[in-house]
């Protein structure tokens, strides 16, 4: 009976060893860092860019995301422009102060255009108003930016 129970535990291994990993499976392996304070809306692209492939993180506030977006760590940052602790404008402004060649795209409800002018000196990949731009239209942006 020893033998029986033990010689499941080669195949289990074996098993597992076939798995399929992140890598194998099709994900890109980019990394994207979402600066959000409406949690459902980071979440939901949190949830549509992981399924798409991309490791996705949230910051949920200024200050959190450029400390996360300084690392240097992330393919692209989405960025809203009205959070708490620091806004996206100032947020934008210190990452290029620092260097960052980090992609931004902008995801605001703010659609003036001195407000997309300013961010684009600030120097975004792009811009766009989140109350106009369905989360598919954010995905495109997404694979654009980091393809």
């Amino acid at each position: 009976m020893d033998t029986n129970t033990q010689n499941p535990a080669p195949e289990e291994q074996k098993n597992t060893s076939n798995t399929t990993s992140p890598e194998q499976s099709g994900s890109s392996g980019k990394r994207i860092l979402i600066v959000e304070d409406e949690k459902p809306l980071s979440h939901a692209l949190k949830l549509k860019l992981s399924h798409e492939g991309y490791d996705a993180e949230v910051a949920n506030d200024g200050e959190e995301g450029f400390t996360k977006a300084s690392s240097g760590d992330f393919d692209l940052v989405l960025v809203d422009i009205i959070m708490p602790k620091m806004d996206g404008f100032t947020m934008l402004a210190k990452l290029q102060e620092s260097g960052s060649k980090t992609k931004i795209i902008v995801l605001s409800n703010l659609g003036q255009q001195e407000d997309v002018e300013r961010a684009k000196e600030l120097g975004v990949f792009d811009y766009m108003v989140k109350s106009n731009t369905p989360i598919s239209r954010i995905v495109e942006a997404v694979k654009s930016a980091v393809s």
